[in-house]
Formats: C-alpha cells, structure tokens, sequence
C-alpha cells in the first residue's frame, strides 16, 4: 500500500484536522506516494525500533517525534538522531496524537480499562457516576494501570463521580465536574491549585495511561490489505 492511501484510511477513522493548534500530528517523515508493505505501531518510537524494524517500514505512533520549533538538525541528539536513521533507512512516520485523543484513546481507556460507561464526555475528558471508597478506588486504578503505588491530592473517603484524561491532563481542572480527575504528569502547582478547589485528584502516569494506543489502532488497522504490528514503547521512567 501506499502510505497516502493508509494516511486517507487513519484520517477517516480519526480526522487529522482534529488536532490542537499545538500539536503536530499527520506525516512527520516520508513521502505519500512511497510503497511500504509492513506498518509498526508503537506509543513512541525509539533508537532500538528503528533498528530492529526492515528498511521502508512504516511507524505509526501516538507522540510526535517532531514537536515544536525544531531550528537545527545536529545528529548527536534528540530527535534529530532518531530521524536521521529513520531516513537512512527508508522508513517514514506518523503520528496520530490529539485527533486520536479526542476520538478513541480517552474513550478506549474509560469504557475497556476502568470498565466505566461514559456520562459526560468533552474534549478530551470523560466522566461518570461511582460509588466507590478510596480504598476500591485504589485498588482499580492500581490494577488498570499497573501501578504499585499512587500520588493523590485531596484524597476523598468517598468518591461519587469519576473524571479521566490520559495523558497529561492537569491543565483541564476548570473543566472539571466530578469528585475525582485522573490523568498523568501532574506538577506541583496543579496540585496546589487541585487542593485550593477541593478537587482530589489521582496521577495514574502518562505512559501508564497512553501504552495502549497501540493495542487500539491495531483492532482499526487489521482489516487492511499488509502486515501490522505491535512494538511494546519503552517507559522512559525506572521506578525503584
């Protein structure tokens, strides 16, 4: 297939005109026209996958390796060490990251991670009535996420509704409507403010929350006509 024939198939699954201003998700390296006959679909991609992958594969990730200004291409960091191996290669990239935000992941994660049914839902946050205690809470987002232990700010006993952004959500918090937000990466001045508000909040990891973008697409990409598959996205943190 040609990767503008799979870019077309991803666009109608999840509109790339979906994403933020900020963002910058589509084709980050390759050609439309270029032939590729195996995809691999990772949360990031890395040193490693590039190796191991064969020459002309396609990557399709959730994280932009091109992600802000981007002034210089000095072979000796990142990314730029990353996209001058996948050049020498032959191999291109895509990245489906807010569009795929808004119209599968946080959904995906919600209703088959946490097994909860969707109330509300806005951009990028879904939200539902519970009736759980902190100790239950615990327990399910420890064993969704595979998480030993948790950060919490304002720990509730009692936690009536739920909130979800995967990610990095804390800048959310305004748009909050529930006893409890879950969401990664958040900073101390979130917290403080979370507190201020009286919002309990849990950081359930932004890898932990995100690795199963890849699990995802595959069921959507599966019915196409080449070789699809899954390399597992290292977690950049060691947790000792």
């Amino acid at each position: 297939m040609k990767i503008g024939e799979i870019y077309e198939y991803l666009n109608t699954i999840s509109p790339f005109e979906l994403q933020e201003k900020w963002d910058n998700s589509g084709l980050i390296i390759g050609d439309m026209n270029r032939e590729v006959d195996e995809v691999v679909l990772s949360l990031d991609i890395d040193e490693m996958m590039i190796e191991r992958a064969k020459e002309g594969t396609l990557f399709i990730v959730h994280h932009p390796l091109i992600f802000g200004k981007l002034t210089s291409l000095n072979f000796e960091l990142y990314p730029a060490n990353l996209i001058e191996k996948l050049i020498q290669k032959g191999q291109s990239l895509i990245a489906m990251h807010t569009n795929f935000d808004k119209t599968h992941l946080n959904s995906y994660v919600f209703r088959e991670v946490l097994e909860l049914e969707i109330e509300r839902e806005k951009p990028f946050l879904c939200e539902a009535k519970v009736n759980w205690t902190l100790m239950e809470l615990q327990e399910k987002i420890k064993k969704a996420f595979g998480l030993n232990s948790l950060r919490i700010v304002s720990p509730k006993d009692n936690i009536g509704s739920i909130a979800l952004c995967t990610g990095s959500g804390a800048s959310l918090i305004d748009s909050v409507e529930a006893d409890c937000f879950l969401t990664g990466d958040i900073k101390y001045h979130e917290a403080m403010k979370a507190m201020s508000q009286g919002l309990m909040m849990v950081d359930i990891g932004h890898w932990e929350s995100e690795h199963f973008f890849a699990k995802l697409l595959y069921k959507l990409l599966k019915t196409l006509p080449i070789s699809v598959i899954i390399t597992p996205s290292k977690n950049p943190f060691t947790i000792i």
